[in-house]
């Protein structure tokens, strides 16, 4: 989790002060990230007030980070054969960084570019070893999460931020097709912090139980 001299020279030319004070009292360094710096009520507390689509979707309230998060669990619940509990908190915690970066939209991302990817990548890692996961994912466990992530997408983009069907494929890229048997309802903040925190609960102390052995 060490930066290299030369990593940490060039971070640090974008931003002298490299570390947040959390609303837990936490400081987190941002470029440096320590595992026992992240606490997951400021990660539901940043993923509650972080909007997806750049806040361009519909309703009284934004689709947050934090519902996004729970939405990709449900959809990973719907997955043969049955994700693992540890897998299924990957998945709860795949846009974890955000509660520091933000949620960058794809056009953004790519305009950016290594500086953020890095920064993003070191804090999805001391997520994980935070709450007892791998560092890094498994190719396959990634695919997985990101197939549940891109139908979230597919569906949030048709259901809230306008799209049809037909532009999710051509405009946005992805091929993953929306679900038509759910209703997407915006929370307000408060009420989709309280929404993640309860997912990571169940989640965490499932992974915490001995998992049954193959036979």
């Amino acid at each position: 989790m060490t930066l290299s001299p030369e990593a940490r020279d060039r971070l640090q030319q974008h931003a002298p002060r490299t570390w947040q004070r959390m609303l837990s009292g936490r400081r987190l360094n941002l470029i440096d990230p320590s595992p026992l710096d992240i606490e997951i009520g400021d990660i539901a507390l940043g993923l509650a007030r972080n909007t997806r689509w750049n806040g361009q979707t519909s309703g009284d309230h934004a689709w947050s980070v934090a519902q996004h998060s729970v939405f990709v669990v449900e959809i990973m619940h719907g997955f043969r054969p049955a994700p693992s509990p540890a897998l299924l908190l990957a998945g709860l915690l795949h846009d974890a960084s955000e509660y520091v970066t933000h949620d960058m939209i794809t056009p953004l991302k790519a305009v950016v570019g290594d500086v953020f990817r890095e920064v993003e990548l070191r804090l999805t890692r001391a997520v994980h070893l935070r709450f007892g996961l791998p560092a890094d994912l498994s190719a396959e466990d990634k695919a997985l999460i990101k197939k549940a992530d891109l139908i979230a997408g597919a569906t949030e983009a048709v259901q809230l931020a306008g799209f049809t069907a037909d532009e999710v494929r051509k405009v946005l890229g992805i091929k993953a097709r929306p679900l038509t048997d759910v209703t997407l309802t915006p929370l307000p903040s408060k009420q989709a912090e309280c929404l993640f925190l309860e997912q990571f609960r169940l989640l965490d102390g499932r992974q915490q139980e001995p998992q049954p052995r193959p036979r």
